[in-house]
């Protein structure tokens, strides 16, 4: 029986500047130089990842195991999330040949599951999606046998740009919605929570073979009552996976934690999702989008 802590409110707005971290968000460095690695081919290949410039919590841990979600199309984002520590700056010209670098790199982790994200890039046409594309080719051209997972923007819900990218038959297409719905202006900004909704609607009506996935950050102030709303919706557009994971503000100047969600309580909530029927859900205080990514799709088929 599942006893969850119900939130029947919104927590009070907390304060500030960084809180002092729960003992259950503490943990020693990994051994190993895999971690040193992984970062001389990220160097090498001069390619961003979301574990450095999202500031990740993982990536120790991470990049010991010789993985690493790639970032493309640059460093620097159009949008301004109160929650997120990628640089908010001009946008970079693509780089024609980061598809092959990306395969390089994944071929020298010896990745069987390639996880690929971006900045959002409203600047562009369509929004990223033909740069998406190519990686997934590219990938694919070298490491065929390896299972490829993409991380997007919404594309402003741009069909044709979503389309492209679910036609390129990804085995995993990721969309995080981050929060609930009355949290979204002040969490993601110009996202929308109807319009990421429809994005993976859109995914699985055109490719029911693809697994989508979606992602949420507790602690920014949402009530239990409303992530249940979240999961509903969700298993309502026939959304495979899940992922619960804590918010951990990378600065004293972002967004601050509203409340540290104890373990058990991440695995009450993971227990009920099961229960609505989602495939796959992974709930913890450090889990994030990508996090053990590779644990948590089936067997690499052809679309």
């Amino acid at each position: 029986m599942l006893a969850l802590t119900v939130l029947d409110a919104p927590p009070k707005p907390a304060k500030p500047g960084l809180a002092r971290l729960p003992d259950w968000l503490k943990r020693p460095l990994p051994a190993g130089n895999g971690n040193n690695y992984t970062a001389r081919q990220i160097e090498d290949l001069k390619l961003e990842t979301v574990c450095e410039s999202a500031r990740c919590p993982n990536r120790p841990e991470c990049w010991s195991r010789r993985t690493a979600t790639f970032m493309v199309m640059g460093n620097n984002c159009t949008r301004t999330c109160s929650f997120c520590s990628v640089p908010k700056d001009a946008p970079t010209p693509l780089e024609a040949d980061e598809p092959a670098r990306v395969a390089e790199a994944a071929a020298r982790l010896g990745l069987k599951h390639v996880v690929i994200t971006s900045v959002t890039r409203d600047d562009l046409p369509d929004g990223g999606a033909g740069h998406f594309v190519r990686c997934i080719e590219a990938v694919r051209a070298r490491l065929p046998h390896a299972a490829v997972e993409v991380l997007t923007p919404d594309f402003l819900g741009d069909e044709a740009a979503i389309d492209a990218v679910t036609d390129a038959r990804p085995d995993v297409f990721n969309h995080n919605l981050e929060t609930v719905p009355r949290l979204h202006r002040t969490v993601r900004g110009r996202a929308t929570y109807a319009r990421s909704v429809g994005l993976l609607a859109r995914v699985k009506r055109r490719a029911p073979g693809v697994v989508t996935k979606a992602g949420l950050m507790l602690g920014v102030g949402e009530t239990t009552d409303e992530l249940f709303d979240v999961f509903a919706d969700l298993r309502a557009i026939d959304c495979d996976t899940l992922t619960l994971g804590q918010y951990l503000a990378p600065t004293a100047k972002h967004l601050p934690v509203q409340r540290f969600v104890p373990p058990q309580e991440f695995d009450e909530l993971a227990a009920l999702a099961r229960l609505l029927g989602f495939k796959q859900v992974v709930a913890g205080p450090y889990v994030r989008s990508s996090y053990h990514a590779d644990e948590m799709v089936p067997h690499r088929d052809t679309h």
